[in-house]
């Protein structure tokens, strides 16, 4: 440790994100489009060391409250008691749902390991910004969890935590946002991080994290060769996590309804989220990882 930051000889963590990429999510800050902060007291203490406290109204003086914010010098004019005001910053909490069953571990990129390193910039930006951030991977159900975390010094963790996260068993969708939803009552900033192919639907699931609750955002990770594969001939095909088997003939009239259907199946996870209130974003493992954070996330404003 070196300054409060981390170098990659002193951290064997470093396959996620590199000393130079962490430089510049230091100036970066997970936003909330909706209203998780903003009550007014007399007091309140600064999420950032040395950031100065906001003032926001007067009011009237009224018995019982703190003498130590009352205007004195407007007294010394006026000779009226005014109670000085300033917005409290709560501090937010970050959530970050991460999908690790078995059709996560697939394509050139890899799906889990890109969104493994989505997962550490958004957690280690949180971090420095003293949020609560908590990593939860699922997968049949929720599987593991990390924290909640608070400040730079719990960087080692989080990054630990994420990378010994392995992709295993056939997700069961619906029943891991349920136990999500019971089991973390605050409110907060939550990012789902999956390619969401969810053989029960992805609607029964989402609803308990779309309810208000969380100010939702959704990444769709999918890999090139999920979005426009080169197969051809008589194959037999088996899914990832259930060993589900079929025999296909591959025609180019067949893989242009895949892909249609693909689009349809996006589109619809896309529309559902927005009538929710919710984010949506659809990446593919060709997109540089930087790009994803530094630029697309940035325009969807989900970073700031």
């Amino acid at each position: 440790m070196i300054d409060g930051r981390m170098t990659q000889t002193s951290d064997p963590t470093f396959e996620l994100l590199t000393p130079q990429f962490i430089a510049r999510l230091d100036q970066l800050d997970i936003l909330s489009r909706k209203l998780l902060a903003g009550k007014l007291r007399g007091e309140r203490r600064s999420k950032r060391l040395g950031q100065s406290v906001e003032f926001a109204d007067f009011r009237n003086y009224s018995v019982g409250d703190d003498l130590r914010f009352i205007d004195w010098n407007i007294y010394a004019r006026l000779e009226k008691l005014l109670l000085k005001l300033f917005l409290e910053e709560e501090d937010l909490a970050v959530y970050l749902l991460l999908d690790v069953s078995s059709s996560l571990d697939y394509g050139n990129p890899n799906k889990i390991h890109y969104l493994k390193q989505v997962a550490a910039a958004l957690g280690y930006i949180g971090l420095i910004n003293f949020n609560r951030v908590t990593v939860v991977g699922m997968s049949q159900d929720l599987v593991a969890q990390g924290g909640p975390m608070r400040s730079r010094r719990n960087v080692s963790r989080l990054m630990e935590f994420i990378t010994n996260l392995k992709p295993a068993g056939s997700g069961h969708f619906t029943q891991a946002c349920r136990h999500f939803a019971l089991a973390h009552r605050p409110k907060g900033v939550l990012i789902v991080l999956s390619d969401f192919f969810v053989k029960e639907g992805f609607q029964e699931g989402l609803k308990y994290l779309a309810s208000g609750r969380y100010d939702l955002f959704c990444i769709q990770c999918l890999s090139p060769q999920e979005i426009d594969p080169d197969l051809q001939g008589d194959l037999k095909l088996r899914d990832m996590e259930d060993g589900d088997t079929t025999e296909v003939s591959i025609t180019q009239p067949l893989l242009k309804k895949y892909r249609a259907n693909l689009d349809t199946y996006c589109q619809s996870l896309k529309t559902y989220l927005i009538q929710r209130g919710a984010t949506y974003l659809r990446t593919s493992t060709a997109v540089p990882f930087d790009r994803l954070i530094l630029t697309y996330l940035r325009h969807r404003g989900l970073l700031g």
